[in-house]
């Protein structure tokens, strides 16, 4: 896969000594890298397998346009687990670039499983119990921790609010500055780790608060001090907020079929080729990495949307951060829509997807 060096396949030790003396004789394998990329690339589940939960697949559909952070609030068993799994086949397919960086990645940390080639986008779903030196890496000899394994990926964190406190602090600079720097006595590397957060959380201890068919015990401090076990600079970094209710029954038992991973990933595909040819010559890819400076530039918005913006944000006391990430996320969908000014529907969209804010932390 790597051009510029030439690979001879060989059988046998006297086949490598005849290479040696008659070098012209033996012809480099050459391999369809194209092709190779395109068999590595499928995916074993679908979005289509998904029942209901519409503004659910419209809120990821929205993170993936975008890059953007997103966490699912629901009831156990609505299927928060399931969407966070299928979030790797709308997202654009990986670049021949993006698959030998994330070869190299799970390589090193001997994570291969046999294969030649990553061409799946990576999908990390380490378990709540993980220390900060797994999540982060670390080590005498420095190792990837998940944040790199993620890469090029999603990072998958479910029940979020049983990991412990110091290890989900840990996540803030990587997710800022899309790279982790080990320092050891005698070493320090750093690597790579932009990914995308997708988070899974039950409103309350018991999973059942907002339900309208179960009753939830828990009571309002309980149910405070569960959500709270989330800062709020971790809180701020995460774009969209959506709440995952159950699924009904006639949805569950419907014949209809929702729409598929590739008829989604193809709406993913014009935006992110939107904002490639908006950020042409800068170093970012996508509406969730720009920065303070870029978001005055292509995040104006008219006097009605100022207007609500201000309305928002005096009513729900969101931080700066939460500000440029309603109005990055305002931008995205304004890309699917194929529109090159923010109105102010994009922008009440995006406000919408602040729920911890508007329903938990207000």
């Amino acid at each position: 896969m790597v051009e510029g060096v030439d690979v001879y396949p060989l059988r046998s030790l006297p086949q490598a000594v005849d290479l040696i003396n008659a070098p012209e004789s033996f012809q480099p394998l050459r391999v369809d890298t194209s092709q190779m990329l395109a068999d590595a690339s499928q995916y074993p589940v679908d979005m289509r397998d998904v029942r209901g939960q519409m503004a659910a697949k419209r809120a990821l559909e929205v993170a993936c346009a975008g890059g953007h952070n997103i966490i699912f609030i629901g009831p156990p068993g609505a299927g928060k687990t399931m969407l966070a799994k299928r979030i790797p086949t709308i997202l654009p397919p990986m670049t021949l670039a993006e698959a030998i960086e994330t070869t190299r990645i799970h390589s090193v940390a001997g994570t291969l499983d046999g294969r030649g080639l990553v061409g799946t986008r990576p999908f990390r779903s380490p378990h709540h119990t993980i220390s900060d030196a797994g999540l982060i890496g670390g080590g005498a000899i420095p190792r990837p921790g998940e944040v790199s394994l993620g890469h090029n990926g999603v990072l998958f964190l479910d029940e979020l609010p049983e990991f412990e406190r110091n290890v989900l602090e840990v996540m803030r600079q990587p997710l800022e500055d899309g790279a982790v720097t080990i320092a050891r006595a005698a070493i320090s590397v750093t690597f790579p780790a932009r990914f995308m957060l997708a988070a899974a959380m039950n409103p309350c201890p018991c999973g059942f608060f907002s339900d309208p068919t179960r009753q939830c015990n828990c009571s309002p401090p309980q149910i405070q001090r569960y959500v709270s076990k989330i800062s709020g600079p971790l809180l701020d970094r995460i774009d969209i907020h959506i709440e995952v209710p159950a699924v009904k029954y006639k949805e569950l038992r419907s014949d209809q079929l929702g729409e598929s991973s590739a008829e989604i990933a193809r709406r993913v595909q014009a935006a992110r080729r939107a904002q490639q040819q908006r950020f042409a010559g800068e170093k970012i890819y996508a509406n969730a990495q720009m920065p303070p400076k870029m978001i005055r530039r292509h995040c104006a918005i008219t006097a009605d949307g100022e207007k609500q913006l201000e309305n928002a944000i005096t009513r729900l006391g969101l931080s700066a951060r939460a500000h440029d990430r309603i109005l990055k996320v305002a931008r995205t969908i304004a890309d699917l829509q194929g529109a090159s000014d923010i109105t102010p529907t994009h922008l009440g969209e995006a406000i919408q997807y602040r729920t911890l804010d508007r329903t938990y932390w207000a």
